[in-house]
């Protein structure tokens, strides 16, 4: 194995996964960046996160890769497909990188890095799919501690110092500016307590989505008393595919709500969150982008353990709420354990999260 170049130029980061999980890879950026402020860092995504991305001054290439697109022209021609793959890797051999860090775990995105003709190839080896890495670190799940504290291990096989832990979504001054006239066209004062409150999120479990929203009528009845106890504006928050559950919310609820579901883009779903006092999230991608932005958080978990998937780094503006049961978490290793109940997500009450509240006011 040759030794790897002293300074660092040209890195691609290859992550496939959620919003999430790519804001996790955040502080390998920063610390990339902080060790050779000249480098030139790629990173390779899907559609869906690519907008976290697009406003980091310390990304210079984003490479959309989105898998279903590719199955599709596959299905229609081997020879089409070959061809836009063809011109997928061309467009990233062409930037000449020496070093690719991959976290999505995947053989095929090592495989993708090796086409590219990438020198060292980082990564973690899960059930054995890190044939194409020539620097990879054993990797039997996710467990007892962050990802974002795995995901920091690489920067070892690339001598570069952890300095940064802190996760990064970089709010355009023009999404700020929207977020204030979103909030003055509907009535809410710059000075009054306003919670924003998102109960879809979990997208990345696609249909299984619902294990990890707490039900909406505790969302209600949470509103309610937030409403009631602090004189609170509520703003319910979330993409259009979250249009549903945010409008049984707020049917739900005896007292007004600001709606903005399906309103924003991810930026300006972001500048909304810090201007809340705080948010009530469930697990999910638009906690990550929160968090991400500096916003507070009140989260809520179900399956998943906090400690590997929560809020991150945790800090009095990050609280969490869960109900400690002997069978929680079930989310292992990849795996959600089969569960009809999901006692740990339905047995958190209302005054649990109120709790909690209390203490980030």
């Amino acid at each position: 194995m040759s030794a790897l170049p002293q300074p660092l130029k040209r890195v691609l980061i290859i992550n496939i996964f959620g919003i999430g999980d790519v804001l996790f890879t955040t502080p390998l950026i920063r610390n990339l960046k902080s060790s050779f402020p000249d480098i030139f860092i790629g990173y390779l995504c899907n559609q869906r996160a690519r907008p976290v991305l697009e406003n980091n001054p310390h990304v210079d290439k984003i490479f959309v890769y989105e898998r279903d697109d590719f199955k599709k022209i596959y299905d229609q021609s081997r020879i089409l497909y070959l061809k836009k793959l063809n011109a997928f890797m061309k467009d990233i051999r062409r930037e000449g990188f020496e070093v690719v860090l991959d976290v999505s775990l995947n053989s095929f995105t090592g495989f993708l890095a090796w086409w590219a003709g990438i020198k060292h190839r980082v990564g973690f080896d899960y059930k054995n799919r890190g044939f194409f890495l020539n620097h990879k670190i054993f990797l039997k799940g996710y467990e007892e501690k962050h990802v974002v504290e795995y995901y920091l291990k690489l920067l070892e096989e690339v001598d570069v110092p952890v300095v940064s832990k802190t996760l990064e979504f970089h709010v355009r001054r023009e999404d700020a500016e929207w977020a204030g006239h979103f909030l003055k066209s509907q009535g809410v004062s710059p000075d009054s307590l306003l919670i924003g409150l998102v109960p879809g999120g979990g997208a990345s479990w696609g249909k299984d989505a619902f294990y990890k929203r707490w039900p909406a009528e505790k969302y209600a009845k949470l509103a309610d008393k937030l409403f009631e106890k602090y004189s609170a504006d509520i703003i319910l928050l979330g993409d259009s595919k979250e249009l549903g559950v945010s409008a049984e919310v707020a049917r739900l609820m005896r007292h007004p709500a600001v709606l903005a579901t399906g309103l924003t883009t991810i930026g300006q779903f972001a500048a909304l969150t810090q201007k809340c006092s705080f948010n009530i999230l469930n697990d999910g991608g638009p906690l990550h982008v929160a968090v991400a932005a500096g916003a507070k958080t009140v989260s809520i978990f179900g399956p998943v353990d906090e400690r590997v998937y929560g809020p991150y780094p945790r800090s009095d503006h990050h609280k969490v709420v869960t109900k400690q049961l002997a069978c929680r978490p079930c989310y292992r290793r990849f795996r959600r354990a089969s569960c009809d109940h999901i006692s740990c997500l339905h047995q958190i009450t209302v005054d649990d999260v109120l709790q909690e509240a209390a203490e980030i006011i």
